[in-house]
C-alpha cells in the first residue's frame, strides 16, 4: 500500500519545499537568504533528531558513516549554491538551471554508478517538466545568464540529486527517520558558521521566529522525511523529477497568496508540469502493481 502511495509523498514533500519562497516573502528584511537557509537546517535537524530521541529509534549499528557525511555535505552544499545562484544570475536563470539540471544529473549518476538505466517514460515526463518549468519562470525577469552563477545553479542541481541518490541506498537499510535526523543535523553543524557570520537579530522578534519554524519544521523536517519514506519505493532519478512540483506550487502561492500574475507562457508551463509530474506518477504506480 505504502509503495502505491510513494509517489504522492514526494509531491507532497515538493508542495511543502515550494512554500519556502513565500514564507521567505514574510520574513524580516535584514534576514540574509544564505542565513535563513542555515536557520532552516538548524531548526530542522534539531526537530528531527527530538523526533528520532522521542520515538526511541536510535540505533547506529553498522551506520554508513561516510555514506551519511557525503549526503550530510551534499544538503549543506545545496544551500548556499542555490542561494548564491539566484543572487548572481537572477531567480529565474538561477531556478530553472539548479532545478532543472537536478533530474538529469540524478539520471546519469544512476546511470553511470548505480547501472540503472532511466527508461523513456522518465525521459519524455523529466523533458516535459523542465520544459515547463522553463516556460514558468520565462516571464518572471529580464534574461541575464551569468556564467558563474550558471556553474553555481548546476552545482546546487548535482548537490541535490546526489543527496538523493545517496539517500535513496541508506533508506533501504535504516528508517527513514533515523536517516534524515542524523544527515539533517550534520548538515546544520556544517553550516553553523553562517549563523556567526551574517546579521542573526532578526530571529528573536515573531516573524522571524514564525518563519523559522515553519522553513525548518515544515519545510525541512516534514517534507524530507516525506521524501526519505517515497524513496524507499520510487528511484531517485523519479524523485527528483518529481520534486519539480516544488517551482509549480510557488508559483501558484505567488498568484493566490501574494497577489503576483502570470502570463499565458507561464500557464502553459503550469500544464507542461502538471501533465511530466502526472506521467511520472502513473508510470510509478504501474511499476509498483507489475511489482506486488
Amino acid at each position: 500500500m505504502i509503495g502505491r502511495l510513494a509517489p504522492f509523498l514526494i509531491l507532497m514533500a515538493a508542495i511543502l519545499w515550494g512554500t519556502t519562497g513565500t514564507a521567505q516573502a514574510f520574513a524580516p528584511t535584514t534576514a540574509h537568504p544564505i542565513a535563513i537557509g542555515a536557520t532552516r537546517l538548524a531548526v530542522g535537524g534539531l526537530f528531527l533528531f527530538l523526533i528520532l530521541l522521542i520515538t526511541g529509534k536510535v540505533d547506529f549499528r553498522n551506520w554508513p558513516i561516510k555514506t551519511t557525511i557525503l549526503a550530510a555535505l551534499s544538503m549543506a552544499l545545496y544551500q548556499p549554491l542555490f542561494f548564491s545562484a539566484v543572487s548572481v544570475t537572477g531567480v529565474a536563470v538561477g531556478t530553472v538551471v539548479a532545478i532543472g539540471s537536478a533530474p538529469i544529473l540524478s539520471g546519469v549518476i544512476e546511470w553511470a554508478f548505480l547501472k540503472r538505466r532511466p527508461t523513456l517514460v522518465w525521459w519524455g515526463a523529466t523533458l516535459l517538466s523542465i520544459a515547463g518549468c522553463l516556460m514558468l519562470f520565462m516571464d518572471k525577469e529580464s534574461v541575464y545568464a551569468d556564467p558563474i552563477g550558471i556553474l553555481m545553479a548546476i552545482g546546487a542541481g548535482l548537490a541535490f540529486a546526489s543527496y538523493t541518490v545517496i539517500s535513496r541506498d541508506m533508506v533501504g537499510n535504516h528508517s527513514s527517520l533515523s536517516v534524515v535526523a542524523v544527515v539533517f543535523t550534520l548538515s546544520a553543524i556544517f553550516l553553523a558558521p553562517f549563523l556567526f557570520i551574517f546579521y542573526m537579530s532578526w530571529i528573536a522578534n515573531l516573524r522571524g521566529i514564525t518563519v523559522s519554524i515553519h522553513l525548518g519544521v515544515i519545510a525541512t523536517g516534514i517534507a524530507y522525511l516525506l521524501f526519505a519514506r517515497g524513496l524507499i519505493y520510487v528511484p531517485s532519478s523519479t524523485a527528483v523529477t518529481l520534486a519539480l512540483a516544488e517551482p509549480l506550487t510557488a508559483a501558484l502561492l505567488g498568484v493566490f497568496l501574494v497577489g503576483e500574475t502570470l502570463h499565458v507562457t507561464a500557464w502553459l508551463g503550469i500544464c507542461l508540469l502538471m501533465l511530466g509530474i502526472g506521467i511520472l506518477i502513473w508510470s510509478s504506480r504501474r511499476a509498483t502493481s507489475t511489482a506486488s
